[in-house]
């Protein structure tokens, strides 16, 4: 017989413990679908992190100095749906018995800001474990900025679950490594070496020593050979927590659906129900009492909801201590609020840049990086960098000093070239409260964000990417940095806002657009080559529509002409050219197709009239997505092939984007 299926009495943790998973199977079997195998397996982990070790009041699950815990291998989601409802979150056995069905608060795979205690959103795996990386740092800046001897209003522990799935993601290893380098004491990962994918064992795809990786990173590894045993457990997170130097990962040694008697260390176990005989089996193996689904024993329940009053105790402790903090410190204690609050003051933005047209031409991205240091001046909360591009980004937050271990304080952070961890990370940063993250890189690399940036938008997190060197005219780097498919990839992810603006003055509106974002992340698409500076009369707060007639003409509009960004200037060449012929042409500035989207009918009817059909759009990239905008009668300049190396200038010339190619395709459209 398989270990845990002895039928002596079992003891107040084991009687918790397989709780956990008598809930866990028989959510997965009652919904027909789902993952049992990893919360069997972990549920000793689970039950001793969060009645013995983790800080957290389940009355309050968004108390700023809790310990935060990620579930970075969301499948095993009813694991963290289980320890939510027995330590007491608002999370009813009801809803547990509603496991992934429509409109019940147990998702198959955890969503923030849907189920109460649940700290971010994870299932595409690996980014949970980087989401951590996230918050570990916003707690070490934090209280870097705000503790004060004697008074420390911030000092928690960011814990991690993650298995081996997590693990074999590039995005994992990216997020270890920036974590050792920065030292992250405070980030404590539970690894679920359970040996089992779905495919089979790991084996065949997954044999290298993790835990000489891990020590590479700088990190503490910890070993438990029984991943059962809670006072084994108990025992390696506390070492882990007495580490202040070394982030610390805890192998734990576990038996995915540990307990099953036909299941127990295979993949039959990872993604299917166990089946209503093996069920029975299991429970029996478990010595569970019961045969009714979803039974909870009175005692079990009574230890887990001992976290209530530890909780509580642990906040009302809080609280005494942030009482003398603000009595102290007020000044520091208004910042804090501030931050956590994401206060705007009022008239925030009138040291915003100005730009002018006799200041000669500005590339965007230059643009970008006076108007990011003017608002950083104002919000001490924003911080981020790059990876490995900041002189070219201009992402750099002058005079303050660089995110390091050691110098937590700094508002900088050197990402390395780790985009898609940089991605995960300032998400996990947002997530964790208090931070306002923003980081670039160049557009071509959207590609290696990417999956970072949806999830972002389905948590609608309102973080910022600075996106630059953002068309074929980034010239002799050719086709592999030249970007020409991903604006219009970018612009297919639900409930993100991409900008593009057309000269320095937009790119001030596109910044300010971008701060006072709620709801929603943004991504801010910025040109390397300069740019003539517009009329501001003309440019000012048009990014609030989304798209604004820039140029109008004299008399009725035959055409119009829609562009954005760095096409913009080319496309008013044309309309002056079109004029001096006796073509009546209209240029419409679009930097936001998603702005532009919200607004009302009227407003969208007056910009684009729906009588006028003669259009032309100007973008450097592909051209899907305009006939929406240009309708059947339409044109579109834009880029359906990759780029060319040559100078930028030549590349621009040679795709078509010139006054002259404009003027030529607009009359031939009226000729037709």
């Amino acid at each position: 017989m398989r270990k845990g299926s002895s039928q002596k009495q079992p003891t107040t943790a084991e009687l918790c413990i397989n709780t956990i998973r008598t809930l866990s199977i028989d959510a997965v079997q009652k919904a027909n679908s789902g993952h049992p195998g990893a919360p069997m397996g972990l549920a000793p982990a689970g039950y001793t992190l969060w009645t013995r070790v983790m800080k957290h009041n389940p009355k309050n699950p968004d108390w700023p100095d809790r310990d935060r815990f990620v579930l970075s291998g969301g499948h095993a989601s009813m694991l963290l749906y289980s320890l939510l409802h027995l330590t007491g979150y608002e999370l009813s056995l009801e809803e547990i018995e509603n496991f992934r069905q429509w409109g019940s608060k147990t998702p198959g795979h955890p969503e923030y800001g849907h189920t109460p205690g649940v700290e971010t959103t994870t299932g595409p795996l690996g980014q949970g474990f980087a989401n951590a990386v996230g918050m570990a740092m916003a707690e070490r800046h934090l209280a870097a900025n705000f503790n004060r001897p004697g008074h420390e209003i911030v000092d928690h522990y960011t814990y991690v679950m993650c298995g081996d799935g997590d693990l074999m993601e590039g995005v994992a290893s990216e997020a270890a490594s920036l974590a050792g380098h920065l030292g992250l004491g405070k980030l404590i990962c539970l690894y679920d070496d359970n040996g089992i994918s779905i495919e089979g064992t790991t084996g065949i795809a997954f044999t290298e020593n993790v835990a000489k990786r891990f020590d590479a990173y700088r990190w503490q590894v910890i070993k438990v050979k029984d991943g059962s045993d809670p006072d084994a457990i108990e025992k390696a997170l506390l070492a882990a927590k007495s580490e202040t130097k070394k982030p610390t990962l805890v192998m734990l040694k576990t038996h995915i659906a540990h307990g099953s008697p036909n299941k127990q260390d295979t993949a039959d176990a990872h993604g299917s129900p166990l089946g209503e005989e093996e069920i029975e089996l299991t429970k029996k193996a478990l010595g569970w009492k019961s045969k009714q689904p979803f039974t909870i024993p009175k005692k079990a329940l009574t230890t887990f909801r001992k976290c209530i009053k530890a909780g509580e105790k642990a906040e009302d402790r809080w609280k005494k201590a942030y009482q003398k903090y603000i009595k102290n410190y007020p000044d520091l204690a208004e910042g804090w609020v501030n931050a956590l609050t994401r206060f705007i003051p009022r008239n925030w933005d009138k040291n915003l840049p100005r730009f002018l047209p006799e200041d000669g031409p500005l590339a965007t991205r230059a643009a970008s990086g006076k108007v990011l240091n003017a608002a950083a001046a104002i919000f001490p909360s924003m911080m981020g960098g790059s990876a490995d591009l900041a002189p070219s980004n201009k992402t750099f937050i002058d005079g303050s000093p660089e995110f390091q271990k050691n110098s937590y304080d700094g508002r900088n952070i050197r990402f390395g070239v780790r985009e898609f961890a940089m991605g995960a990370v300032m998400s996990g940063m947002f997530l964790h409260g208090g931070v306002r993250p923003y980081g670039g890189t160049f557009l071509v690399f959207a590609d290696y964000v990417r999956p970072a940036i949806r999830v972002a938008a389905l948590m609608k997190l309102p973080v910022i990417y600075v996106f630059t060197h953002d068309s074929v005219a980034v010239g002799e780097d050719g086709p592999t940095h030249q970007p020409v498919e991903h604006l219009a990839s970018l612009r297919a992810i639900p409930n993100l806002t991409a900008i593009r603006p057309a000269d320095a003055t937009e790119t001030a509106e596109a910044w300010r657009k971008a701060i006072t974002m709620n709801d929603r992340p943004v991504a801010l698409i910025l040109s390397r080559q300069k740019l003539p500076i517009l009329d501001a009369k003309q440019t000012a707060r048009g990014v609030d529509q989304g798209a604004y007639i820039l140029s109008n003409c004299k008399g009725r509009a035959q055409l119009l002409l829609i562009a954005t960004g760095a096409e913009v200037h080319i496309t008013l060449e044309a309309q002056q050219i079109l004029a001096e012929k006796g073509v009546a042409a209209r240029v419409i500035n679009m930097p936001s197709w998603e702005i532009f989207e919200e607004q009302s009918e009227d407003i969208k009817k007056r910009i684009l009239p729906p009588t006028l059909k003669n259009r032309i759009a100007v973008e450097a990239g592909i051209s899907m997505g305009w006939e929406r905008y240009v309708g059947p009668q339409g044109k579109v300049i834009g880029i359906d092939r990759f780029g060319a190396s040559a100078p930028g200038g030549t590349v621009l010339q040679k795709y078509g984007f010139t006054a002259d190619k404009i003027v030529a395709t607009a009359l031939e459209m009226l000729k037709k």
